[in-house]
């Protein structure tokens, strides 16, 4: 029986469209290199979209000038590609020749890389502690930092216009196993762990551990920031999903509805919504605001029971993504597909195969979306087109600034109250 529906499943996916191609990065390999630790757990964009970094597997990181990159894919060039991401950094060039012409850069970081996040400053974002008025570090409005987290439970700061190291942060007893920044610009940072804690840590104050965030009884697996930076979600081993207040570094409440280990998280950009990722083969979108699931979309069909959800079902979701029109969601499965998804629809709307998918993300302009794999491979597809209507460019532009406790004190019609909080997709 389940053979029959699992194979209505798949006939029913490979009639989708599929995703156009843009082009590939492979890591080198040699004869004598073993498999363990060559996993890509993380990719990432810089916020101008400037570059474009991943882990290739055991202790390096490849920093890689994104347009530069778009260039070589749009010419077929993909063995180019990888020729350019072997490539050494001539250190000759002055800092200011590099941030006019972005440089690629190999960085290796002494240990295994987990996790990998980018940030920016702005100037007028001041660190916390404001009784401090010397610091080893000034960063400016044009700083671009890459922050990794290492499998010794080390964070290392380093500059991505000359690839130096900057600052080693030591405090987790375990692996680090993922990263995100403040949107701000303030160069808050927040490390999720295997020691089941979350620290915060103020890059404008050298790198200060200001924060432990305890609450989670297993390994924590993604953090990720609302979009203006006051609410944390994190999760983990468990099938609860943390949100924190980041300005009184309080836990604000959990969402239960999982039935396995919640893996991935991530706001939308008007800050509106939150999707998570489960080994339950579900990815649910939730208002974060008042803590209800607004729609799930689910890779295995028919839906599978909670025991069944609850273990080994083969359709382990790994990652989510949401892009920057607020539209479309990416998810990548153990069921060797990427899912292209529009939150007006329970359907995708285009697949694309990739084996040994672990993490995915979409580019700063969400035209691309990257994926990351077992081999330290990473692949590009380009985002389904779509054009924003009216009314969803000014929901978002609602949602931005108005939680949904404010936007139901609106005098509007309950139609428009449904679309506003997002009840109509």
């Amino acid at each position: 029986m389940w053979e029959k529906e699992e194979s209505e499943f798949l006939l029913r996916d490979s009639r989708l469209s599929r995703s156009r191609t843009i082009g590939e990065l492979i890591s080198p390999t040699s004869p004598f290199e073993q498999k363990y630790g060559r996993e890509n757990w993380t990719v990432a964009f810089a916020p101008d979209g400037s570059y474009f970094a991943w882990s290739q597997g055991q202790r390096i990181v490849k920093l890689v000038p994104w347009t530069q990159c778009l260039k070589n894919f749009a010419a077929g060039n993909t063995k180019n590609s990888v020729n350019l991401t072997n490539a050494r950094l001539s250190r000759q060039n002055s800092d200011v020749a590099q941030r006019n012409k972005p440089q690629e850069h190999t960085i290796d970081c002494g240990d295994i890389v987990w996790s990998l996040a980018f940030g920016s400053s702005v100037p007028e974002k001041q660190s916390r502690c404001v009784n401090i008025e010397w610091h080893r570090f000034k960063f400016g409005q044009d700083q671009l930092l890459l922050a990794t987290g290492l499998g010794n439970g080390r964070i290392k700061i380093w500059d991505v216009y000359t690839g130096k190291l900057l600052l080693n942060l030591m405090d987790h007893a375990e692996i680090v196993r993922d990263l995100t920044f403040a949107p701000d610009g303030s160069l808050i940072l927040v490390s999720a762990s295997r020691d089941k804690t979350l620290r915060v840590w103020d890059l404008k104050d050298d790198g200060n551990m200001m924060k432990v965030l305890r609450g989670h009884l297993n390994w924590v697996y993604c953090c990720a920031f609302s979009p203006d930076s006051s609410i944390l979600c994190s999760v983990g081993a468990g099938k609860a999903v943390f949100l924190w207040d980041m300005d009184k570094y309080i836990m604000i409440r959990k969402l239960e509805g999982h039935y396995n280990d919640v893996v991935a998280c991530e706001f939308s950009p008007d800050g509106a919504l939150l999707a998570t990722a489960s080994y339950d083969t579900r990815v649910y979108v939730w208002d974060p605001h008042i803590g209800s699931i607004l729609f799930e979309l689910g890779h295995l069909f028919p839906p599978p029971t909670p025991i069944f959800a609850g273990g080994d079902n083969g359709r382990w979701v790994r990652s989510v993504s949401f892009s920057h029109d607020g539209v479309h969601i990416a998810s990548l499965a153990d069921d060797r597909l990427v899912r292209f998804w529009r939150i007006d629809r329970k359907c995708p709307v285009e697949v694309a195969p990739l084996n040994k998918g672990l993490c995915c993300a979409f580019s700063t302009d969400g035209s691309v979306l990257a994926a990351g794999t077992q081999d330290g491979n990473a692949y590009f597809w380009a985002t389904p087109t779509y054009v924003s209507s009216l009314q969803h460019l000014c929901r978002m532009a609602i949602r931005r600034v108005m939680t949904t406790s404010q936007v139901k004190n609106l005098p509007v019609p309950p139609k428009t109250m449904d679309f506003l909080t997002y009840q109509m997709v």
